[in-house]
């Protein structure tokens, strides 16, 4: 009587679905937070520094062992969360992101409970054992899975359900990103795609519940904390923002055809066991970092330092290379992690080595167009022009960015509608629709979808399984 009493407040009432929102920011929250320290963590025990980007070519922390070690590294996590994934929930592979976007739109926000631990672990395995992923793809998809699990239990209706679906992933966003405001709007124009007052409400209870619990045990400062207010000092330098969002949002669509191109490359080639698949992809990634160690997991401390000018325009180049090349074979080989992260890296080192080649006809400071090239470069490659903005300046801090970025992402998104329309007269899609008997056939937007994450997502759902 008393759980039907209570299914009842949270169906019929929104001062009880207000609560369960809260609960549900809360809980993610807390679960940001372990994810955190689980990345630090596996990376301290794997490498013997908490971020291995902060003292390249180092050798182990505590062991000892040569430089040589980081070649194991990411065939000992894919050892790990291989199996992990294949045998307990094969949709926690890849990006995160499609996957919740398919439930939405086709199964009422139905993700299946044990998605969000498996994910959790395999990705702080694949990030801190040396992946090249982002945080945010898996977060989602947790908050999406915890918020449908918790949705569900309570009796709630299929719109409802799929409401809290969004509220999860709002409060992942927020509480990674110490964006409240973001997820949200993340939430209202990527995983529901309406809005309505309660809709929002709802969402943005859960993002700033879940901003403030992971403050209690995180640092409240920008994910990339440039120690400088940036800003534009002359009308003039506009002209080169407009050129920076063109070339930023190309830089990210040519990211995410590589990224198809190296999936099919290595779906062709491969033909061992699935489970196995990120340990012998892992032994070419550590190779790979071996060589390059900078592209060590996220990159988050890279990044600042590019933004900070502290690399020729050549190297800023070889890092967005770089970060195309080790994020593509990373979900390729079959590891969990996001490509939202990747993408503002290289929006970041193209928008600073442009600022860098125009300094002596621009007054304002490289770092402003490689934030902007973030915001550019994400708008580009998800189509979200609002969350592109938002989620920017929130993660740095430099609020004063807001204008120019609305006029790059404005830019960026002219010339894909411009794109769009001379597809269509020549009878094409833009971007172009996976390929029928293709893995991951499915686009979850459909196809006239206004959202992208769908098109930089590696088509893992359907792969090949050989037993």
């Amino acid at each position: 009587m008393c759980v039907d009493k209570f299914q009842k407040l949270m169906r019929d009432h929104r001062i009880g679905r207000a609560l369960l929102a809260a609960i549900l920011g809360a809980l993610l929250g807390l679960v940001s937070v372990a994810f955190h320290y689980g990345i630090e963590g596996w990376s301290y025990l794997m490498t013997g520094y908490a971020d291995y980007t902060q003292h390249l070519g180092a050798n182990h922390g505590f062991l000892g062992w040569g430089k040589w070690f980081v070649i194991l590294v990411p065939a000992i996590s894919g050892l790990i969360y291989g199996p992990l994934i294949y045998k307990f929930a094969p949709t926690a592979r890849g990006h995160g992101i499609p996957e919740v976007m398919l439930a939405v739109k086709r199964k009422g926000g139905k993700i299946p409970g044990q998605v969000a631990v498996v994910k959790v672990i395999a990705s702080a395995l694949t990030i801190g054992g040396g992946g090249s992923a982002g945080r945010e793809g898996p977060i989602v998809q947790v908050g999406a899975s915890l918020g449908s699990a918790l949705a569900r239990r309570t009796g709630l209706t299929t719109s409802q359900v799929i409401l809290f679906a969004g509220c999860g992933s709002a409060a992942g966003i927020a509480a990674t990103f110490n964006a409240p405001l973001a997820g949200a709007v993340f939430a209202i124009e990527l995983i529901l795609i309406k809005f309505s007052a309660e809709t929002f409400g709802m969402v943005v209870i859960s993002a700033v519940t879940s901003s403030l619990v992971s403050r209690i045990f995180l640092p409240d400062v920008p994910i990339v904390a440039i120690p400088s207010d940036l800003r534009m000092f002359t009308s003039v330098d506009f002209v080169w923002v407009i050129i920076i969002g063109i070339l930023a949002s190309l830089a990210g669509l040519a990211f995410s055809k590589l990224l198809y191109k190296v999936e099919d490359i290595i779906d062709f080639l491969y033909r061992g066991p699935e489970w196995a698949r990120p340990a012998l992809g892992g032994l070419l990634i550590g190779l790979m970092l071996y060589v390059f160690p900078h592209m060590y997991g996220s990159g988050y401390p890279i990044q600042l330092e590019a933004l900070q000018g502290r690399y020729t325009i050549g190297f800023l180049l070889l890092l967005a290379l770089g970060r195309a090349i080790y994020t593509s074979t990373t979900i390729g080989m079959g590891g969990s992690g996001g490509v939202f992260a990747p993408t503002l890296f290289i929006g970041a080192v193209v928008g600073s080595a442009f600022g860098q080649l125009i300094e002596p006809l621009s007054i304002s400071p490289a770092a402003v167009y490689g934030v902007i090239g973030m915001g550019a470069a994400f708008a580009g490659a998800a189509r979200a022009p609002l969350t592109g903005v938002l989620i920017i300046v929130e993660m740095t801090g430099q609020y004063a960015l807001i204008m120019p970025m609305m006029l790059a992402v404005g830019h960026c998104l002219r010339r894909q509608l411009l794109l769009l329309q001379l597809h269509h007269l020549h009878g094409e899609t833009y971007p172009p629709r996976r390929r029928p008997g293709r893995p991951g056939g499915e686009n979850p937007g459909g196809p006239s979808s206004s959202t992208g994450f769908d098109d930089l997502h590696p088509r893992q759902d359907q792969r090949r399984h050989h037993h």
